[in-house]
């Protein structure tokens, strides 16, 4: 179980910190309005810190420092980012994620490397799936037979400037396409892994909890 920190407690925020709480982890909600924790069910159990998301005080509040996780989805573009990238900076949170109202800003936050999701486009699962990667792969899309699906891949960092051939080969998946500064893009025998890539690779479905545990660990070491 992990610790997560969620800045924004309006629909989304409360369906993330439920849905997390669910599983058992332990969850802090961040919202410079109080009356937005009426929001949260009575049965959740995560703590609510009162407070404006990139302030280093209300972030230890809520456990940043032990934090797997962050996602802000409060309702500003501005207050997303930079508090997104204080918990990664400042803080070192592993995994974060910034919802946007803009999707002309998506190249420009890519390019810091900060995982972002529009909001027209938006869904609860695709937050989850940048903040939980351990979790089994969600598919976007399936083949007739059931048999496989084109879904995302999340790399534990040290996987980041190898090729994307030795992806495949380690995982056993056909990378169909990645998202990179939020386009998609067709690789090439030369192309490798670089920060803010989303990588979709087709895989067969009873593969997915072993592709995610292989994609979760640093890539083995060659014989010398």
């Amino acid at each position: 179980m992990a610790h997560y920190v969620i800045m924004g407690c309006g629909r989304v925020g409360a369906m993330l910190a439920h849905t997390l709480d669910n599983a058992g982890h332990t969850v802090a909600v961040i919202d410079q309005d109080p009356r937005a924790f009426r929001r949260l069910r009575p049965s959740f159990t995560g703590s609510r810190v009162t407070g404006v998301g990139f302030d280093r005080t209300t972030l230890e509040q809520a456990g940043i420092g032990d934090a797997y996780a962050f996602a802000a989805v409060s309702s500003g573009d501005n207050s997303n980012i930079l508090s997104t990238r204080v918990a990664r900076e400042t803080f070192h949170v592993p995994h974060v994620v910034a919802r946007i109202y803009d999707p002309g800003r998506a190249e420009i936050y890519q390019r810091l490397g900060i995982p972002t999701v529009a909001a027209v486009r938006w869904s609860a699962d695709q937050v989850l799936r940048r903040i939980l990667p351990e979790q089994s792969i969600n598919g976007d899309f399936r083949e007739a037979s059931g048999r496989l699906i084109l879904g995302e891949l999340s790399l534990e960092p040290s996987w980041l400037g190898r090729p994307l051939h030795e992806v495949e080969a380690a995982a056993g998946v056909r990378i169909a396409y990645l998202t990179r500064f939020g386009e998609g893009v067709l690789p090439r025998a030369d192309t490798s892994y670089q920060q803010g890539d989303v990588l979709h690779a087709m895989m067969q479905v009873g593969r997915t909890a072993e592709i995610s545990r292989i994609l979760s660990a640093p890539p083995m070491k060659e014989n010398p």
